[in-house]
């Protein structure tokens, strides 16, 4: 009988695709003890949003967070991180040194393997990041990246069994070293024909020299059967996740697994009753935190707009943050067309948060009168000019014109690392200049800090540590003078709701909902601009970040007065005219709507 061997992801894209990867450490240690306990040796713990998220919503560093996973799981426990090939563990792409710098700063910091991967598969991206793995002494597993195609999009090239062996034949004709290859499926969309024929080939070309893992998502309902697939075509090694964080967004359980294998030729080398306990030590853990239904939830949409586990439950949450959850359907309708039309990178991060935001504008903002995208200047629309790598396949050229034309950036073919190493703004020089700016210590773990996480970063450094978790709502006692407490549901999902008079809280936002009565009623909407001023509004929902022409700054039309975030998407909003600030009626850190008046101009 053929013993499979398993990775835990609970603990890194269990937390992140469950949980929008926030989680305290401190909360989730006695479970990850007991999983060593149990004989679980090989655990997925970091990398992707578990770094960026710690500064941005956690309180925690992601350094010290990692000295404290080896110091709780020993010495011979393999701990797996994620990255990003060059963008490493953040959403942009990083020049040489920084990358160099990652790898460095992960083996002091206790870990084992790096999965290095690229969603363009563009085996640029993954050569100056897997050689910086090797060189620092940590194990690099190498990995091709799968999603599967909308029907009708089949004669496409990319992601077929042949597309993912050509990727391969790269890979070992290269002179990048690896110690093992993984095929990765972050959006759960593929075939279980097309994983069986792709590591069925894969393992004819490797021989049995290297370690095949493979990874999946159970967010179409496809990971038990991808999964078998996988073990009878050769691989040696599956992700798994345990309860509560298993099934849905996340991967299909271990107990579920270990069944599923039952009185077949393979089998889990687990004791079932040992992680049986062990899921209730994690249940209880995590059981302050809030879980948002569609994580563990089969969504069969996504088999056509791949939206990966990771990032669906992230995005769902930023959209509850920002009051525009009721776009979501219209978000994931637009993400079909947006993917066929950017080159069919794999929806994995950045690229699926690209699509992602693209479909947000597509949807929320709408096209422009020409019928033109309105693209993001930051992600897609630098995407399928080709600033992030090479795309499967060739992007519509209808869209490549319009990022041309709205980015005023040519088209370029040059690799990622080339244009980054020539840019002065990234780098170890510029990250230290920063650190020395703002009196702050110059450490390795510093300048990686401010290259990865950016203005975030650094209000981090500097003390500023908001915190971002999202817990259950603690029960409270009745409220007086007329407040009622509600559990709402709209469309299978419940929102917490308070209402006292003209306040409504929901899940935790207040929302000042009183109605005016006869002539100030009429007012009350919008008030009309007074002669020689007009009013800037908000094209999309989204959180203020930066109020950049505060009230008296003199401005030229066209010029920028407030930055918004949504979905990780920083939105310049403008004024049409040139004029005097006159009014700024938002603050940083406040949610606007779409069309929400934020500022007035007087010409």
């Amino acid at each position: 009988m053929k013993k499979i061997k398993f990775m835990d992801c609970s603990f890194r894209d269990g937390f992140q695709s469950c949980l929008g990867a926030r989680v305290k450490t401190e909360d989730f240690l006695p479970a990850l003890d007991a999983a060593v306990k149990a004989g679980i040796d090989h655990i997925e713990i970091g990398g992707g949003a578990r770094f960026q998220s710690l500064y941005f919503y956690c309180q925690e560093d992601a350094f010290e967070m990692m000295d404290k996973w080896r110091e709780t799981v020993g010495p011979n426990v393999n701990l797996q991180t994620l990255s990003r090939g060059v963008n490493v563990v953040g959403l942009s792409s990083q020049s040489s040194d920084i990358i160099d710098l990652h790898a460095k700063l992960f083996k002091k910091h206790g870990i084992t393997t790096i999965r290095n991967f690229d969603a363009l598969n563009d085996l640029r991206n993954l050569d100056v990041s897997g050689k910086a793995i090797a060189k620092h002494g940590l194990k690099h597993q190498i990995t091709v990246t799968m999603m599967g195609l909308a029907p009708g999009l089949n004669e496409a090239y990319a992601h077929t069994p042949q597309f993912y062996i050509d990727r391969l034949k790269e890979i070992l004709a290269s002179d990048i070293p690896f110690d093992s290859v993984a095929f990765k499926d972050a959006s759960g969309t593929s075939t279980p024909a097309t994983v069986y024929e792709t590591i069925k080939q894969a393992r004819a070309l490797l021989g049995n020299d290297k370690e095949i893992q493979f990874h999946t998502h159970d967010t179409a309902g496809m990971a038990v059967a991808c999964n078998m697939a996988a073990i009878e075509a050769g691989a040696d090694v599956i992700d798994l996740a345990m309860a509560p964080l298993s099934g849905g967004t996340c991967e299909a359980d271990i107990l579920v697994m270990y069944q599923r294998l039952r009185g077949t030729e393979y089998t889990l080398d687990i004791d079932p009753e040992k992680i049986m306990n062990v899921e209730k030590i994690f249940k209880n853990c995590l059981d302050k935190y809030f879980m948002p239904p569609e994580s563990m939830q089969v969504a069969p949409e996504i088999i056509f707009s791949p939206m990966p586990g990771g990032a669906l439950t992230a995005n769902t949450q930023m959209m509850r943050d920002n009051n525009c959850f009721d776009k979501y359907d219209a978000c994931i309708a637009e993400m079909r067309e947006v993917v066929a039309k950017g080159g069919f990178g794999t929806s994995v991060t950045p690229v699926s948060q690209f699509y992602f935001q693209q479909a947000f504008r597509n949807a929320v903002m709408g096209k422009n009168p020409d019928g033109s995208w309105k693209l993001d200047p930051n992600g897609y629309g630098k995407m399928v000019l080709g600033y992030f790598g090479k795309t499967p396949v060739a992007p519509d050229p209808q869209v490549v014109k319009w990022a041309a034309e709205q980015l005023g950036m040519e088209p370029t073919t040059k690799a990622v690392v080339e244009i980054n190493d020539a840019n002065p703004a990234l780098g170890i020089k510029p990250a230290t200049e920063t650190l020395e700016k703002n009196g702050l210590p110059v450490t390795d773990e510093n300048i990686f800090i401010i290259a990865a996480c950016g203005d975030k970063g650094l209000a981090f450094l500097k003390g500023d540590k908001p915190m971002g978790i999202r817990y259950k709502e603690e029960k409270k006692a009745a409220k007086k003078d007329g407040a009622a407490a509600y559990t709402v549901a709209v469309g299978g999902k419940t929102f917490n709701v308070q209402v006292n008079g003209g306040k409504v809280t929901v899940d935790g936002k207040a929302f000042d909902v009183s109605v005016a009565t006869g002539a100030a009623a009429a007012a009350a909407p919008k008030a009309a601009s007074a002669g020689g001023s007009f009013e800037v509004t908000s094209p999309i929902p989204g959180t203020v970040t930066k109020i950049i022409a505060p009230e008296g700054t003199q401005v030229e039309a066209g010029a920028t007065v407030v930055i918004i975030e949504a979905m990780k998407m920083e939105t310049e909003i403008k004024t049409e005219k040139a004029g005097r600030v006159s009014k700024i009626l938002v603050n940083p850190k406040d949610v606007v709507t779409a069309d929400q008046v934020i500022a007035t101009i007087e010409e």
